[in-house]
């Protein structure tokens, strides 16, 4: 059994603000304390010398993996999208849901809650993110449009009573008819997330003005930027009040462009995979909601040859980017942990090894590979040599 206290001693610690060599880490009843050059004569230790300790991530919009699907509407498939993404570093996630038929979204929302309700095996919920169904069709990639409707406060806030009340997170388009006002009303309670859109840069900032406070999946399913209309993609990038979520896969986004991103959004930078359940699987023919999609190379497509979600895990997202961009490792490895915190309003509890926060921490090898992770202090996983 896992003490109480302990103290972490390893090579490097991915800070904030810088990486720290050596030393010891104490966590106390599953938050990190204070760090100290020698631990005291008669303290446990956790011994990862030669390893860099870094903080948990949290991937704020992934849809599957493994085979499974939210949109299956089952506990099964929460817990197994849980457990898969454990052993990659993932200790917080958002379960995240497709435009679908009223049904289709309410079975998702009563399989999630069941699933957080029993407890969840790998990975914590922190809460539910509801992609859709108030898009627009232009960038409806593989959303499904026959599910497209205007946004309604009285419909959201009965998948909000049906969720108890953890629907954290939702995405619409905000050129719909009553998507301002949906805004003002839902955006003080809810992270209301601006995608699948042909919106303008006006709009868009009208949509900030209202108290939408993310770009869902930067580039992908919005207007692009032009010199002489910015689009989705120019409000995305100016506006410093809005995260903007980044798919790091190198085919949703290039990898200049990201690095482009990284630079302009700074610490407002999201990682994500919006991953689908063919991530892990092998290539071959998949559902993404009711659409066939085919996954060749790791890339998965629907029939009219548009990208179904990524079948990117969330670190391999932080090591490209780091990669593409040669920033330190702390500083991008935190768009991964920190920034999706703060995005949902959680950055005083998670996401970063600091003293009071929720003790998720990866341990990762000298090839930067996932050697171990812990949540709330507890190891959960421990890859086998």
């Amino acid at each position: 059994m896992q003490p109480k206290v302990y103290y972490i001693k390893a090579n490097r610690f991915l800070l904030e603000d810088e990486e720290r060599q050596g030393g010891f880490l104490k966590v106390e009843h599953g938050l990190f304390g204070d760090f100290i050059n020698e631990a005291p004569p008669s303290a446990t230790i956790i011994d990862w010398t030669g390893y860099t300790i870094a903080p948990g991530l949290f991937d704020t919009h992934i849809h599957g993996v493994n085979g499974y699907d939210i949109m299956d509407g089952t506990a099964e498939a929460v817990d197994t999208i849980s457990k898969a993404i454990l052993p990659f570093g993932v200790t917080r996630f958002l379960p995240t849901t497709l435009t679908a038929s009223d049904e289709g979204i309410v079975k998702a929302i009563h399989a999630i809650t069941e699933a957080v309700d029993k407890g969840l095996s790998g990975a914590k919920s922190e809460g539910i993110f509801l992609e859709g169904p108030y898009f627009t069709e232009k960038y409806k990639g593989a959303q499904n449009p026959i599910y497209f409707k205007n946004p309604s406060v009285t419909e959201f806030n009965e998948w909000q009573k049906l969720a108890k009340g953890t629907i954290v997170k939702i995405a619409i388009a905000p050129e719909r008819e009553n998507a301002i006002e949906f805004i003002r009303e839902i955006g003080r309670d809810v992270v209301v997330g601006i995608a699948h859109t042909d919106a303008s840069f006006e709009c868009c900032k009208e949509a900030v003005d209202a108290g939408a406070r993310k770009f869902i999946h930067l580039f992908n399913g919005m207007s692009g930027l032009h010199h002489r209309e910015p689009g989705v993609v120019g409000a995305a990038l100016v506006d410093s009040r809005a995260y903007a979520e980044l798919i790091c896969d190198g085919f949703h986004v290039h990898p200049e462009v990201a690095t482009m991103a990284l630079k302009l959004k700074k610490d407002k930078l999201v990682l994500i995979t919006d991953c689908m359940r063919a991530g892990l699987m092998p290539d071959g023919n998949y559902l993404l909601g009711e659409f066939p999609v085919v996954m060749k190379d790791g890339i998965a497509k629907t029939e009219s040859g548009s990208l179904a979600g990524s079948t990117l895990t969330l670190i391999e997202g932080v090591l490209n980017l780091q990669a593409w961009s040669q920033e330190p490792l702390y500083r991008v490895w935190h768009r991964g942990s920190l920034s999706p915190a703060a995005s949902i309003g959680k950055a005083d509890q998670f996401g970063s090894i600091e003293k009071g926060k929720v003790a998720d921490y990866v341990v990762l090898d000298s090839e930067l590979t996932v050697r171990a992770v812990a949540v709330e202090g507890v190891l959960k996983y421990e890859r086998d040599l």
